[in-house]
This record gives C-alpha cells, structure tokens and sequence, in this order.
C-alpha cells in the first residue's frame, strides 16, 4: 500500500519543520536501562551551580562518540561549589541508554542524515582531582632547604 499524504497542519507545524509527532512521542517517552559506569579523564569547561549541572571535555570519548558533554548532571549530595574549571579530574559517570526503535532510527537516518540508535544520559557519579604536576621535577622547596646548610 503507497503512503498517504500527511494532512497539513497550521503553517510551521512540527510535520512540515521537524519530527512527525509519533517519533517525538518515542524520544519523550524512551526508557533508560540500568546505567553503565565508566571513567574518564577531563576538565570541567563550565559549572551550573544552581541547576546542579556541569559541561565538561574528556580525553577519551564517550560511549556516543563525543568529547564534550554539556549539561552532565551532578547529584546534589556533590559540593558542586568546590569544582574547578580548567583542572584536570577523573570522572566516574553513570551513563543511561535508551534504545530507540527500528522505525524511529530508519526516519533519523533518511529524513536527518542522523545514524542514532540510542539516546544517551549521563550523570556525575564521582569526580577526583587529578595531581597531574607530580610528574614534574622536584619542587623549588627542596632546592632551597639544600641551600641552607
């Protein structure tokens, strides 16, 4: 049986522009499986204290392919207030995924030249500051207390 034509909408509906409404219906509502942890070294690029979110690059790629994870999600139990910019840490991250139908997935590779399975969630488990100047030369101090005698 051919395809019918969609009934256009008002001008500028979500038919003409975007997702039809049943593969928008699958995003909103996908289910997340138990989360999957791994770790990861990085910087945080940004910090959301009040929205208890962060933006950070990793060395090594995420599970989706990605370096940059903006909007990572940091439990409230974490004292987001003593994050650093800029240093180098090593992240424990939950990561929740959501696999998306055959149908949906088929429409985001024809229509959007997107090759999605899944959708990704991640969320800050643990966060450690990595000492990364150890692995230079001995510090100035010791040079000076040599000095001394």
């Amino acid at each position: 049986m051919g395809r019918a034509k969609a009934t256009k909408e008002a001008p500028g509906s979500q038919e003409e522009q975007g997702l039809p409404k049943w593969a928008e219906d699958e995003i909103k509502s996908v289910q997340f499986g138990k989360p999957e942890v791994i770790t990861r070294t990085g910087y945080i690029l940004d910090i959301y204290e009040k929205d208890f979110k962060v933006d950070m690059q990793v060395y090594e790629p995420m599970p989706d392919g990605r370096t940059i994870v903006e909007g990572l999600d940091v439990p409230k139990t974490m004292k987001i207030s003593e994050f650093m910019k800029g240093f180098v840490y090593e992240f424990k991250v939950n990561v929740f995924t959501g696999p998306l139908s055959d149908k949906l997935v088929e429409l985001l590779k024809t229509k959007f030249s997107l090759d999605m399975k899944a959708i990704y969630r991640f969320e800050l488990k643990e966060l450690q500051l990595m000492d990364v100047e150890s692995d230079l030369p001995a510090a100035s101090s010791s040079s000076e207390e040599e000095g001394d005698e």
